[in-house]
């Protein structure tokens, strides 16, 4: 993860950070760009969806078992709107709730600096 995440060009498109890696446990920092924005200052929903997509991969790939392939997929992804980002960064962290032999089930927060939660997310990755 920590080589992928800085390579991958949505990733890079979005400036979107990692800052934390644990077992099953990821935390990203997206900083705040007029350009991600869909009126005012206002962050799109989509720019939020792919951050909360990119912590729960993250957080997918968090684990000390070395996988047979890095191969892998989001197959299904479900997004809370809580409230407007507005002009600020947002951090995302992600953890696995369950993990089986080739899904991976994993919970969202994404949040302003000072705590206030904006999206949450549950997204389910294939490995393999």
């Amino acid at each position: 993860m920590r080589t992928f995440l800085p390579s991958s060009p949505l990733v890079r498109h979005l400036g979107i950070e990692l800052r934390e890696l644990g077992d099953d446990r990821a935390e990203l920092r997206l900083p705040y760009d007029p350009r991600l924005a869909t009126m005012g200052d206002v962050v799109h929903g989509g720019t939020i969806a792919s951050l909360i997509d990119t912590a729960g991969m993250a957080a997918t790939w968090a684990c000390d078992e070395r996988p047979d392939s890095l191969r892998g997929s989001t197959i299904s992804m479900t997004v809370d709107y809580l409230a407007a980002a507005v002009g600020k960064d947002l951090f995302a962290t992600a953890f696995v709730v369950r993990r089986g032999n080739s899904l991976v089930f994993s919970e969202v927060a994404v949040a302003e600096p000072g705590g206030r939660l904006v999206a949450r997310g549950s997204v389910i990755q294939r490995l393999g």
